[in-house]
């Protein structure tokens, strides 16, 4: 599944407040809620999952990339929110950097290997130094899908 395929404008907060991953991890759930991509009821278990998730092993990448991520059976497909930070968060990354980019990743339990196409394209979105500079420096929700959207089209050439 192509993240393009699952994104959209309302679930990209440009201006993520949180202070910790912890922070930025409820601050993107309450954006699914928000956006009535998830059921505010659901929010307890979806919080659990990803925190316990994070706190076996961070998924702070390189280049300013952070992964949170947790599998639930509340939810039948998977919901992607997806958070930039001016100032980064602290996210115990492999590189020590703080993330700029928190890309959140809710999975129905049992299809994690479905979704490694989408956990792709983040990593190829972090990796593309031109891309990822876009991204950190957009100032709509719109730029943001117009890289992703950049990045899946070269890909597939």
């Amino acid at each position: 599944m192509l993240l393009s395929e699952i994104i959209q404008p309302d679930l990209i907060k440009i201006g993520l407040e949180a202070h910790s991953k912890w922070e930025a991890i409820e601050e993107l759930i309450d954006l699914l809620i928000n956006a009535h991509e998830l059921r505010m009821v659901d929010r307890a278990e979806v919080t659990e999952a990803v925190m316990n998730r994070e706190r076996s092993l961070s998924t702070g990448l390189e280049h300013g990339l952070a992964v949170p991520h947790g599998a639930v059976s509340c939810v039948h497909d998977i919901l992607v929110s997806l958070g930039i930070s001016r100032a980064g968060v602290p996210f115990e990354s492999v590189d020590g950097q703080p993330a700029r980019l928190v890309v959140l990743l809710v999975i129905p339990q049992g299809s994690f290997q479905r979704h490694v196409r989408t956990l792709a394209t983040i990593a190829r979105l972090a990796s593309d130094r031109a891309l990822r500079e876009r991204v950190y420096n957009a100032q709509r929700p719109e730029e943001v899908m117009e890289a992703i959207a950049e990045l899946e089209s070269s890909s597939r050439r």
